[in-house]
């Protein structure tokens, strides 16, 4: 497989990993349909366990359009991270064309009560046609 950009950000003492992939096989270029995943990882480097409660992206793709998602969770599920521990998801982007963008962030709860905001990088979503 082709080597793929992993972008990392920490804040609020949890580290966020993000590996995009285009996935030629489901796209199609005539129709404007370029489907993307983006593996994540989130691993919580603080004291406590935090839970993530929602998410919040910004979406925009090269023929300037944007767009903004909300949600409880991700994929479905609210998972509480451990310190020292790990949660790994995957999911997916429909884009109009072959690059885009997304940024956005977890919003988490400590054991404490204590709300914190999570911040997912800036990654590129870049169709392997380009390159």
């Amino acid at each position: 497989m082709k080597h793929t950009p992993v972008f990392t950000e920490i804040s609020n003492q949890v580290e966020v990993r993000v590996r995009p992939l285009y996935l030629e096989e489901q796209s199609d270029a005539i129709q404007g349909k370029h489907v993307f995943v983006y593996f994540i990882t989130i691993r919580n480097h603080g004291n406590e366990p935090v839970t993530l409660l929602k998410r919040h992206w910004n979406i925009k793709d090269s023929n300037g359009e944007t767009y903004e998602v909300d949600g409880d969770g991700v994929v479905g599920k609210k998972p509480t991270i451990v310190p020292g521990e790990e949660y790994e998801y995957n999911s997916s982007c429909v884009l109009k064309s072959y690059i885009g963008e997304m940024r956005g962030y977890y919003l988490m709860e400590k054991e404490s009560g204590a709300s914190i905001k999570v911040t997912i990088p800036r990654f590129v979503l870049r169709s392997h046609i380009l390159n």
